[in-house]
This record gives structure tokens, C-alpha cells and sequence, in this order.
């Protein structure tokens, strides 16, 4: 993800984006994040039907039979969609709760064994 900047926002739109980033699993500040990343996809294409769009995330409409602009919009729903999931993960509490062993690797690539049997 990018570097953050500081924003004033109206109290409105903080509550708003703080009751549907609950509902999806986001802070208030990752809801607004989501909201302008749409919002300039949708601008940009001038031809977005957020109908369309709505349809294809929720299995009722084909992603192929969107046109490039739109197909845009749902690739960026998508790719908010992914982030999110994996930074909820949390592998190393999951196995160790478990008792499994993992290997991984450090962020200069080294390998890290955890042995919890």
C-alpha cells in the first residue's frame, strides 16, 4: 500500500464510512480509502453503471461482459477485497494455536523455521 496523508473530513461522512466499514470489516479510514479509490474509477470512466458493477461483485452479472471501464471499477472492488482478507491473516497465531509447524521467511528473504509439535 502507498504512503498516507492526513484529512479533514466532515463528522458526517466519518460516521457513515465508520458504520459501513463495520459492516465490511474495515476502519473508517479504510472505508473512505475504498470509497475514493471507486470514486475515481467511476470518474474516469464516465460510463459506469454502479448497478452493473454491484451486479458482477455479487455473482449476478458476467466480469467478461463489462466494458474495460467497468471491468476497472470491479478490478479495484476486487483488489480492496483481497487486501482487506489478508491482513486480517494471522497464520503464525493460527498454527501455533494449533500446535503446526510453519516455515517463512523474513522480509530480506531469509527462512525462519517455528517448530510447535
Amino acid at each position: 500500500m502507498g504512503t498516507t496523508s492526513s484529512l479533514r473530513i466532515d463528522d458526517d461522512l466519518y460516521d457513515a464510512a465508520k458504520a459501513a466499514g463495520s459492516a465490511a470489516s474495515r476502519s473508517a479510514a479504510q472505508q473512505i480509502a475504498h470509497w475514493a479509490l471507486i470514486g475515481r474509477e467511476m470518474e474516469l470512466s464516465h460510463t459506469v453503471s454502479a448497478r452493473d458493477i454491484a451486479d458482477v461483485l455479487a455473482g449476478k452479472a458476467r466480469y467478461d461482459d463489462l466494458t474495460p471501464h467497468r471491468q476497472a471499477v470491479v478490478r479495484a472492488e476486487w483488489t480492496e477485497q483481497i487486501e482487506s482478507a489478508t491482513e486480517s491473516l494471522d497464520f503464525e497465531s493460527e498454527f501455533t494455536a494449533e500446535g503446526r509447524s510453519y516455515v517463512e521467511s523474513d522480509e530480506h528473504g531469509n527462512v525462519e523455521w517455528s517448530n510447535h509439535r
